[in-house]
């Protein structure tokens, strides 16, 4: 029969010390419910310079330090030493690196990497924090050494189409930019900046490694000119291709411009043919047989300029199943010619707003890519925020942002 391991010796295996280290101490504060485990660099064992490696003496003794581990039995578990500091003829007299956590935390590797877990999983930060029995700052420390562990390691070759979108921070005119890798198996947040300005979009852009700039085949962004031109700056062998869903947007506040428009004079004739009917005429309804189709249709069928309006901006919506360039350039002019023959003011200013941005948007014949996945990203940032009740700074907004939607690797790697 084997025998029974010391308390101590027990705490030395749980903990996979080395040699180099051994257990002094077990307190069980059983009112506490706390675990004190004291360690103890052995004697003669050999010290390494924490900055360059090289091998060096013993100077003295760091003051006492306490270090949060994964609990035992529930009970709270710290684990106590004085580190001893060595004296290297390179680099001067350094406190040397303990094998159970990272420099200057407050924690083990172990208590970090399973901390990342419960903040990952968990609905929002303060819920983490009640589970985790640590305060907000703490939590926030963690997660800062997690981003920055994570953009240390993060590849971002292979890169083929980008995404900007900006995304309000505070109350008033306060933005943040984000840098999405917008391809579907691969969606995440590259970087995130304060401000939508054009030198806040550069400095964005530059966080993609010179090596790999120029594998971006193409950018998707709205039409914030800061934006264009400074991916033209920084990418400028990427295609910009202006989001769809931007134009669609373009188009259906010009059908409700000449809806209220038409309102306002059928109402002064004492006709409310056009009353409650905004949402209806900015559906499409690919079902014709619903109730809601069947009661449209009656109402598009009167000989009304917003039915007309209507019809352009459905009809446009075929553009973009085109797949080859030729056939939507003329696609785009028979629709043009109709449009600005049609005498509705509204769809003319988007007509030449299109053809202001026409390369842009002719674009996405050939690479198909749009802002929708920046979107969803925007979604995820929301519910971010909202369970948070906002950020105090840019630099913890930041963090979160990174830590929740940049699909890092977190963890510590476990000596």
């Amino acid at each position: 029969m084997s025998t029974l391991p010391s308390l101590n010796d027990h705490y030395s295996l749980l903990l996979g010390l080395d040699k180099h280290w051994e257990v002094e101490r077990v307190d069980l504060q059983l009112a506490a419910k706390r675990v004190r485990i004291d360690l103890r660099h052995v004697r003669g064992a050999a010290l390494s310079c924490p900055q360059c490696q090289n091998a060096c003496v013993m100077f003295d003794h760091a003051p006492e330090r306490e270090w949060r581990h994964l609990d035992t039995m529930q009970f709270e578990t710290v684990l106590r030493a004085r580190v001893p500091r060595c004296k290297c003829e390179d680099c001067g007299v350094k406190t040397i690196a303990v094998p159970w956590a990272g420099k200057h935390s407050p924690f083990t590797w172990l208590f970090e990497a399973f901390a990342i877990a419960v903040l990952q999983s968990a609905g929002s930060t303060s819920d983490a924090c009640r589970l985790l029995r640590i305060g907000w700052e703490s939590a926030q420390r963690i997660m800062e050494r997690g981003v920055q562990r994570g953009l240390e390691r993060r590849s971002v070759a292979g890169i083929k189409h980008a995404g900007m979108d900006e995304k309000s921070f505070k109350r008033g005119q306060s933005y943040i930019t984000t840098l999405n890798d917008i391809d579907a198996d691969n969606a995440r947040v590259l970087e995130v900046v304060e401000g939508r300005t054009h030198q806040a979009a550069v400095t964005l852009l530059e966080s993609i490694p010179a090596a790999q700039r120029s594998e971006v085949r193409a950018v998707a962004l709205d039409m914030w000119d800061p934006f264009l031109k400074a991916v033209r700056q920084v990418l400028p062998e990427a295609d910009i291709v202006h989001d769809k869903y931007h134009v669609t947007a373009h188009l259906n506040t010009a059908v409700d411009t000449v809806r209220k428009a038409e309102h306002t004079r059928l109402l002064a004739a004492g006709d409310d043919t056009l009353k409650g009917s905004k949402y209806q005429w900015l559906r499409t309804y690919c079902d014709g047989r619903s109730s809601e189709a069947v009661s449209f249709r009656k109402l598009h069928q009167l000989d009304l300029k917003t039915s007309r309006a209507w019809h352009y901006k459905e009809d446009f919506r075929h553009f973009w199943n085109y797949r080859l360039p030729d056939a939507a350039l003329r696609f785009y002019e028979a629709w043009r010619k109709a449009v600005m023959r049609s005498r509705l003011e509204p769809l003319k200013k988007v007509v030449r707003m299109i053809d202001e941005h026409w390369r842009e948007i002719f674009n996405y014949i050939r690479h198909r890519i749009t802002n929708a996945v920046s979107e969803g990203l925007n979604s995820r940032i929301q519910a971010i925020k909202s369970a948070a009740r906002g950020f105090r700074s840019y630099a913890n907004y930041r963090v979160h942002i990174l830590f929740h939607c940049g699909m890092l690797d977190l963890k510590p790697s476990i000596h």
